[in-house]
């Protein structure tokens, strides 16, 4: 990631590197992994890795212990370089999405990305005996959304040569699965990936599905209260007939089904009261 430089992702003129700013969430995240990774380094506890790193095989050999690793895995790193390059890319074409999709939204996303990174290294790779570290899936989940969102803006290669967001973006992933090495966890790269490419393409649907189910809840609740409120009017209206008689007749000489309902409707209208 070295020889990609930024141009236009912050509302500025001319040629800028990165954003010009970090955005909350993407702030919190570089603190949190770098300080997991100082503790990794000073080396306070040696089996953190295999404790919080994801293993495919223990997660299932041990299951249900382990559900916490498809989340921890993301916060730790096997270099220097790792972290860097990781952290770096995250501010550089993370802070914009952030800005865009709001902190709250973009936190669900990044973390959806990680946890779908998991899912599929363990689905392909259920017997995989080493524990996978990083926030790649994440990241690879950022870079996909800047392709979405951006696809026309220009990436510097060499800080020379200026390539479309929609090329470079896909190079940078062909490179990396080509050259990465035996050691890199290329399906946790790809579930990070299509995750961020079909949340961002999908995203109007999720957005329509979510305002439907709101708007069910809502005539539900609608309903309930029309049927309180109707509820109420009769239980007054027989309440008034009943008054009516007892200034006719007399409190003594009224039935007894009158007086249980007088009593039950003193007794609803109090709750109603108490919970309002």
């Amino acid at each position: 990631m070295r020889q990609f430089s930024q141009y236009g992702s912050a509302p500025r003129r001319g040629f800028g590197f990165g954003p010009g700013t970090i955005s909350p969430f993407i702030k919190w995240m570089i603190i949190a992994n770098v300080a997991v990774f100082i503790v990794q380094s000073i080396n306070v506890f040696p089996q953190l890795a295999w404790t919080l790193g994801l293993t495919p095989a223990r997660f299932f050999a041990e299951f249900p212990n382990l559900l916490y690793q498809p989340l921890t895995y993301m916060f730790l790193h096997g270099s220097f370089g790792h972290i860097f390059f990781n952290m770096f890319i995250l501010w550089m074409f993370g802070t914009e999405i952030e800005f865009s999709l709001k902190t709250r939204r973009f936190a669900r996303f990044y973390i959806l990305a990680g946890l779908a990174g998991a899912v599929l290294t363990m689905i392909v790779k259920s017997a995989q005996t080493i524990p996978m570290v990083g926030a790649s899936a994440a990241i690879y989940g950022v870079l996909a959304a800047y392709w979405v969102s951006f696809p026309n803006r220009h990436l510097y290669v060499y800080f020379l040569f200026p390539v479309k967001v929609k090329w470079a973006i896909p190079g940078m992933m062909l490179l990396g699965f080509l050259f990465g090495g035996p050691n890199v966890a290329h399906f946790a790269h790809l579930g990070g990936a299509v995750f961020g490419f079909l949340y961002h393409k999908s995203d109007w649907r999720f957005m329509s599905f979510a305002r439907r189910i709101k708007g069910l809840r809502y005539k539900r609740q609608t309903a309930k209260l029309e049927k309180n409120r109707q509820k109420a009017e009769e239980i007054m209206k027989r309440v008034d007939d009943i008054l009516d008689k007892i200034n006719e007749v007399g409190l003594e000489n009224i039935s007894k089904e009158d007086r249980k309902f007088l009593e039950e409707a003193s007794s609803h209208l109090s709750d109603r009261k108490i919970n309002d």
